[in-house]
């Protein structure tokens, strides 16, 4: 089952649509810097667009199995900024997102892998 929005709705001020489209009434989520209920990750999204209007993102690769779809995305929160490698695990229930999981990790500005993180 594929996600039934694009992503970037979420991240480029368009939040709290892609909520009352997509996002499932009983939503929780797993980001350890936000209460676990669907209100507070919207907001945090909302104003994170507002002070990243140049925010950008690529998604790599996408996987699904069943009713759990994962992304691996490059997110940059201005031209400047190197990124950071993102995963967010969805899971979905009658076409809806009902749990979300997010990790990332700051893509350094001096590497030794020379494969780099994508």
């Amino acid at each position: 089952m594929k996600l039934p929005y694009r992503s970037e709705a979420c991240l480029f001020g368009k939040a709290r649509d892609a909520y009352t489209r997509y996002v499932g009434p009983d939503f929780r989520h797993h980001n350890p810097f936000f209460r676990g209920d669907r209100e507070s990750l919207m907001l945090a999204m909302e104003e994170n667009a507002t002070k990243n209007p140049d925010k950008k993102l690529e998604i790599k690769l996408t996987l699904e199995d069943r009713d759990l779809v994962v992304t691996y995305s490059h997110v940059q929160q201005n031209a400047e900024d190197p990124g950071a490698a993102v995963f967010i695990f969805s899971g979905l229930k009658n076409g809806q997102i009902i749990e979300l999981w997010d990790v990332g990790q700051a893509i350094p500005q001096d590497s030794v892998n020379e494969n780099g993180m994508f």
